[in-house]
């Protein structure tokens, strides 16, 4: 296992973040995305390491927003929170990834912290 160096972590950490787009081409890739990255980098630097356990767990939560929004529209209001679900999704993993590649910690808001 190599370690990281200061510029190559805020780089993986920013990736890990922005890893989470990949729900717009592959079912689930929000997930999967910051998974595989963290799972293959999270070893070789602690700034990662809690930039990618933070992608991890707002994807998750994200996840669980959106089904949760989808059993709703039944009665519309689904339909409200799954664009505001994501306008609120897409801000802030951009928001994340720049504070990662700043070299700054950052913390999601209404995130269900599965991964501690």
């Amino acid at each position: 296992m190599q370690f990281l160096n200061g510029k190559e972590e805020r780089m993986w950490a920013m990736i890990v973040h922005l890893s989470a787009f990949l729900g717009f081409i592959v079912p689930f890739g929000n997930v999967l995305g910051p998974l595989i990255v963290w799972l293959i980098k999270r070893e070789e630097g602690a700034f990662f390491y809690q930039h990618g356990k933070e992608a991890l767990n707002f994807s998750i939560s994200v996840t669980i927003y959106a089904a949760i929004s989808s059993l709703l529209i039944i009665i519309f209001i689904g339909v409200l929170l799954l664009g505001a679900l994501f306008i609120f999704w897409a801000i802030f993993v951009i928001i994340a990834a720049v504070k990662a590649n700043e070299g700054k910690e950052f913390r999601y808001p209404l995130t269900l912290r599965f991964i501690k």
